[in-house]
């Protein structure tokens, strides 16, 4: 069944349509899985550097990714396409690695980095951080829900004893957010961030 059939047939079921981009072989339960590859469980193949054309505009309740964005080379083009096909209340859940992620530099196939304030340049008005950043670069805004940095080890006992703790304490709020990435990236990095956000439209 191509990719409309099953979307007609989630909203048929009265479920939500979830997509969830660059799933690869380990897709997420419930969900439509996009990658450019035609891994077991993949539902549409695709190369999504080139937009989201298979997908109406205001057509999906919520799109999903893990560690994808820092592959795309046209990261606007592609944020402006979840943009159009998500509905007005839809969700963009995105998760990414940190800019001092100790293992982002090895991965050839790395575009870019993120932060804290990334998407806040493509963010409204609305952001709770206090320092602020010029958001006149794109004509799509999204108001991002939350944002949570999460520290990870390959090392139980370093995760345990040091790790776990920072995830606590970072994500206490947006302050002790905005600590970590001012005083401490230099000194222990944080594996990846994982931002939930919801496109903010003009209200007619």
């Amino acid at each position: 069944m191509d990719i409309s059939g099953l979307i007609a047939l989630k909203k048929e079921k009265g479920e939500k349509v979830i997509i969830e981009l660059g799933c690869g072989p380990s897709k997420q339960l419930g969900v439509i899985g996009v990658d450019f590859l035609p891994l077991p469980g993949v539902d549409h193949v695709a190369n999504i550097e080139n937009g989201l054309s298979f997908l109406e505009d205001e057509s999906i309740d919520e799109i999903r990714s893990v560690h994808v964005f820092e592959h795309i080379e046209n990261f606007e083009s592609l944020m402006k396409e979840i943009h159009r096909v998500l509905k007005k209340d839809g969700i963009h859940r995105i998760t990414v690695p940190h800019f001092s992620n100790p293992y982002y530099y090895s991965d050839y196939t790395h575009k870019r980095f993120f932060g804290l304030y990334t998407f806040d340049y493509m963010g409204s008005p609305k952001t709770t951080l206090k320092r602020k950043v010029p958001s006149f670069y794109s004509d799509v805004k999204f108001d991002i829900v939350s944002r949570k940095l999460r520290f990870k080890s390959t090392r139980i006992i370093r995760y345990l004893l040091f790790k776990k703790p920072c995830n606590i304490f970072f994500n206490l709020n947006d302050y002790t957010k905005e600590l970590y990435e001012e005083l401490f990236t230099g000194i222990f990095g944080c594996f990846e961030i994982e931002f939930v956000m919801k496109p903010d439209r003009p209200k007619n």
